[in-house]
C-alpha cells in the first residue's frame, strides 16, 4: 500500500514537471510570435501615415483640384484642423503600437505580456473606429458643401425640380455609409488576421498560467 502511495505521488510529480518544462518551452514561442506582430502593426501604421500624406498632399498640386475646392467654398482652414487632427491620432497611434511592441520585447512574465496583448488589441479597436467616425464626419460636410455650393449639383438639383436636394442628400448619405462599410471592411482585412493571431497567443497564454 505504501509503494503504491508513493508510486502515485512520484506519477504527479512528474506531471507537474512536465506540465512546466511545456510551459518553459512555449512562453518563448508566444513571446517571439507577440512580438513580431505588434511590429509588424508598427510596420503597417508607418505605411499608412506615408500614405495618408500622400492623398492629401498630391491632389493639392492639382489646379483643377484647388479650384473645385474654391468653388465649393468649403472652409480650407477647417480641412486644415482636420489633416493636423488626423496626422496627431496617426502618430499617437504609432508612438503606443511602438510603446507596446517595446514593453513585450523586454517582458518575461507571462501575465505582463497578456496585459499588452489587451493593451494592443485596444488601441486598434479604438483607431479603427476613431478613422470610421472622421470619415462619416468629413464626408457629411463635404456633401453639405457640395450640396449647397456646387454649381454642377445645384444644376442637377434644379432638373429633379422640388426634391432634388433631398435625394442628392440621401445618395451622397449612401455612398458615405458604403465608403465607411469599405474601409471598416479594408482594416477588418488588414488588422483583424494579425489581431486573430495575437488573440490566439493571449489564450494559448491563459492556459499556462492556469
Amino acid at each position: 500500500m505504501d509503494e503504491l502511495e508513493l508510486l502515485k505521488k512520484h506519477w504527479k510529480s512528474d506531471a507537474v514537471e512536465e506540465k512546466q518544462m511545456t510551459s518553459k518551452d512555449i512562453y518563448p514561442m508566444l513571446w517571439k510570435k507577440s512580438s513580431s506582430i505588434v511590429k509588424t502593426l508598427f510596420y503597417i501604421s508607418i505605411a499608412e501615415l506615408i500614405f495618408w500624406i500622400l492623398v492629401n498632399t498630391l491632389p493639392l498640386l492639382s489646379s483643377s483640384y484647388r479650384a473645385d475646392i474654391e468653388t465649393s467654398h468649403l472652409n480650407g482652414g477647417l480641412m486644415v484642423v482636420f489633416t493636423l487632427f488626423s496626422f496627431v491620432v496617426i502618430f499617437l497611434f504609432i508612438y503606443l503600437l511602438y510603446k507596446s511592441h517595446k514593453s513585450i520585447s523586454v517582458t518575461d512574465n507571462a501575465k505582463k505580456l497578456m496585459e499588452n496583448i489587451i493593451k494592443t488589441r485596444n488601441i486598434i479597436k479604438y483607431y479603427v473606429a476613431y478613422n470610421l467616425i472622421m470619415v462619416f464626419i468629413t464626408m457629411s460636410i463635404g456633401s453639405y458643401y457640395t450640396i449647397q455650393f456646387d454649381p454642377n449639383f445645384g444644376n442637377l438639383a434644379s432638373a429633379m425640380h422640388g426634391n432634388g436636394k433631398i435625394i442628392i442628400a440621401i445618395t451622397l448619405l449612401i455612398a458615405t455609409i458604403i465608403l465607411a462599410g469599405v474601409i471598416w471592411l479594408f482594416y477588418k482585412l488588414l488588422y483583424g488576421i494579425l489581431l486573430k493571431r495575437l488573440n490566439r497567443n493571449y489564450n494559448e497564454l491563459k492556459k499556462l498560467e492556469v
